[in-house]
């Protein structure tokens, strides 16, 4: 599985989830600008030393990179109609997250749309913390496979 942060402004969030790509054989890309410098203490203090067991890569252009990508992948967004829960997700795909500050550009809604998945919440409430959807989503697409990539 892939992970990939669209942005990321917070380095606690990002921390964490290095901390769940370790747990899980999960790759990272982070796509820059950052909000942080990746040698923050606060980062690196939320990923304790997990970072040195995940692999990391940056790229600048997410579409560049996603025509690049050969598996498929799900964007994860509040604004989206269709439930994660609704998809059986293979084994190898890539997860992308946006910004905690502004989401995801309508860019990738209108040219994906059909990749654009949601984790059900109440209306009143506008988004989930991105650690949190990452650990959800990431988990609901291993279950998918019955764990079979991690020891249980």
């Amino acid at each position: 599985m892939k992970i990939i942060l669209y942005r990321p402004q917070i380095p606690q969030n990002t921390g964490n989830i290095v901390r769940t790509c370790h747990a899980t054989g999960s790759e990272l890309v982070l796509v820059r600008p950052l909000g942080f410098k990746t040698d923050d203490k606060s980062l690196k203090r939320a990923g304790l030393d997990y970072w040195e067991g995940v692999s990391v890569t940056y790229t600048d252009d997410l579409i560049e990179y996603l025509e690049q990508e050969t598996a498929p992948f799900y964007f994860f967004s509040s604004r989206a109609t269709v439930s994660y829960s609704e998809v059986n997700f293979p084994e190898e795909c890539t997860l992308i997250f946006g910004s905690e500050v502004s989401g995801l550009p309508a860019k990738f809604h209108e040219r994906w749309s059909k990749h654009f998945l949601r984790i059900p919440m109440r209306k009143d409430c506008r988004c989930l913390n991105l650690s949190n959807a990452v650990a959800i989503a990431l988990y609901a697409a291993l279950n998918s496979q019955n764990f079979s990539q991690l020891i249980t």
